[in-house]
């Protein structure tokens, strides 16, 4: 489901699917879990590609991004289509996890570990 290509030691980039949908999300979970446990610390979810995304995709995201925050790294989403950009925005989500342009820009942004968290171990949201 993913296509991956690896930016260094601890850095992945990961292509999603074009849909993430309750039959799928179990699946990309997985690979990106599997990610993580070989030491990706800074994961970029590419999302040129996504056509649709519901419920389950969103939920995967959020979780993935507090993974990684217990392990002091950082999820990155990059390129989003201007639908779910403004989906994302509605829900409230680009003030925990923002979105790049590109995975490119992604790439380039400064590593901040804790994102997902507002206080000393509080969760937001």
């Amino acid at each position: 489901m993913l296509t991956v290509r690896t930016q260094g030691e601890n850095t992945t980039v990961a292509q999603l699917p074009k849909e993430i949908d309750y039959d799928t999300a179990p699946l990309v979970g997985a690979q990106c879990e599997d990610l993580i446990r070989q030491g990706c610390v800074t994961l970029v979810l590419d999302a040129s590609r996504l056509e649709y995304l519901d419920s389950s995709g969103v939920s995967l995201i959020v979780t993935l991004s507090r993974m990684l925050d217990d392990r002091a790294g950082t999820l990155r989403l990059a390129a989003l289509n201007a639908h779910y950009q403004h989906v994302w925005t509605l829900l409230g989500l680009d003030t925990l996890l923002p979105v790049h342009p590109t995975a490119d820009a992604a790439l380039d942004t400064p590593a901040t570990p804790g994102r997902m968290r507002t206080t000393e171990g509080a969760e937001a949201g």
